[in-house]
């Protein structure tokens, strides 16, 4: 194209990155800027044309097309480039093209204690990975906090001999839980960890409003160092996995609707007859068959539809199995949709190999279902199965398509820990009227439904115990109130 249809005005100056096309729209050039209008100005200038060694001429007289993407600062300038050199692997680009330049972090889910650890390269082993993080030193004081903080094993080895654990000083020191001496179950084990990668995935709130609290209580107890240090974890801990900061999951390309460059090659890698634009996944929360929850999540156009998330308490099966749950969950909100006449989505996917495959087949055919692409994500070596298909496809690690499902998959499990632990913390808090002489199940429930909550009843007085509850007089509630404390 003429280059004198290049209006610098019209480029915002602000950090980004921008993409160059040839004539046939295939990307060929990656670049990111502190300001775009003055880097992405300094091709259009003649005086560099001239200036300009063999191979940024031809890249200049090779642009025929641009598109830019704003972001909020350099380092997110800088993942955004990377990741779209590795997608799109332009023909000028020659730097960036391995995953060395920030750390990671990665858990095998296989091991028997799994752990959080640093990584510099994202190889296709069969662990999950999370980054990259561009403030590598934040990285490192955030992990050393969270592995004392849910007391994970910071050891080599996942499963120690007996002199390597008599000199384990993170257990001497209690910063780790001991799970290979049986101080804890693998089951609570794995919740802990579930919990740590509920903060990778963002969800800091909780942990963030109880850094604060104990910084406040050293302060006040003039013990500023461990104040200065819980600071400083704060911070970390906010600038590396706060939802504003979380700058690794957004490698869109410039000039495309969000994440549907993404649809389009999931698309194509499966040989769908129709755009997979509205993609639902399930996944399976419980332990030993214990307060088993689902959740669907949605996505529509390669971005979270969080207006069409559900969860589901499993209500047909208790023992711990979980195909039989997929197979519940999938024939209530199934029928459901087909009792009300709604749309059904473009593809299905369920996390897991081909026994969940096939429990959500066997599911939909059960209900008379028409036809729609299932598939299943398994985390091995993140394989995806589809019916009829011995094989399952196997696609690169860096292809947009594979990340998204990865991105779906982890918002899917998220959801579901996330209810089950929700459904856990409010059974132990309940359990705590068991205790008390005089309440049984009844009475139990019918204070909880007076009242909402613990907390709601913590705060009532004795008179309205007594009046919203049938049967309970002024002494049993405060026997009730001083109970709860």
């Amino acid at each position: 194209m003429d280059k004198s249809e290049f209006h610098p005005s019209e480029i915002p100056a602000k950090p980004g990155v921008y993409v160059y096309r040839d004539r046939f729209g295939k990307v060929i050039y990656v670049g990111k800027a502190a300001n775009l209008r003055r880097r992405m100005s300094s091709y259009f200038q003649p005086s560099r044309v001239v200036r300009a060694d063999a191979k940024l001429r031809s890249l200049i007289n090779s642009i025929s097309d641009w598109s830019y993407e704003v972001v909020r600062t350099e380092d997110e300038a800088l993942i955004l480039e990377s990741r779209l050199i590795k997608d799109f692997a332009p023909h000028y680009n020659v730097l960036m093209r391995d995953d060395k330049r920030y750390l990671l972090l990665k858990i095998d889910w296989h091991e028997k204690f799994p752990t959080l650890k640093l990584a510099r390269l994202k190889k296709n082993d069969g662990a999950q990975y999370f980054g990259p993080f561009p403030k590598g030193g934040a990285l490192k004081m955030t992990l050393e906090f969270l592995l004392a903080h849910f007391g994970l094993r910071a050891c080599r080895d996942s499963e120690p001999d007996e002199e390597t654990r008599k000199r384990c000083l993170k257990r001497i020191v209690k910063d780790c839980c001991a799970p290979c001496t049986g101080a804890v179950t693998p089951e609570e084990y794995r919740e802990r960890v579930e919990q740590a990668v509920a903060v990778l995935n963002g969800d800091i709130a909780e942990l963030t409003a109880a850094i604060r609290e104990k910084m406040t209580a050293a302060a006040m107890e003039q013990r500023f160092e461990k104040a200065a240090h819980l600071r400083d974890v704060l911070t970390n801990l906010e600038a590396v996995f706060g939802k504003r900061n979380r700058i690794f999951e957004r490698p869109e390309l410039p000039g495309t609707a969000p994440g549907m460059a993404a649809v389009r090659a999931l698309g194509e890698a499966l040989g769908l007859e129709k755009l997979p634009s509205r993609i639902i996944g399930f996944d399976i929360s419980n332990i030993l068959g214990k307060l088993a929850v689902a959740s669907l999540v949605a996505f529509k156009e390669g971005r979270p539809d969080r207006d069409n998330y559900r969860r589901f308490k499993i209500r047909t099966v208790h023992q711990s199995d979980d195909f039989a749950m997929m197979h519940e969950v999938l024939v209530r909100h199934f029928g459901r949709l087909l009792e009300e006449k709604r749309p059904l989505p473009d593809l299905v996917m369920v996390d897991g190999g081909k026994g969940q495959l096939s429990s959500a087949i066997d599911a939909l055919v059960e209900i008379g279902c028409p036809p729609l692409p299932v598939i299943g994500l398994a985390k091995r070596n993140e394989e995806i199965y589809l019916p009829g298909r011995s094989e399952p496809v196997v696609l690169d690690r860096h292809n947009p398509a594979l990340r998204m499902l990865q991105a779906l998959r982890d918002e899917a499990h998220r959801f579901a820990i996330t209810y089950h632990r929700e459904l856990r913390n409010k059974r132990i808090e309940q359990s705590r009227l068991d205790e008390i002489q005089g309440i049984g199940d009844t009475r139990k429930k019918q204070l909880l439904r007076a009242f909402g909550s613990l907390r709601a009843l913590k705060k009532a007085t004795p008179d309205e115990i007594a009046e919203k509850v049938p049967g309970i007089g002024e002494a049993l509630a405060e026997k009730i109130l001083a109970a709860l404390g």
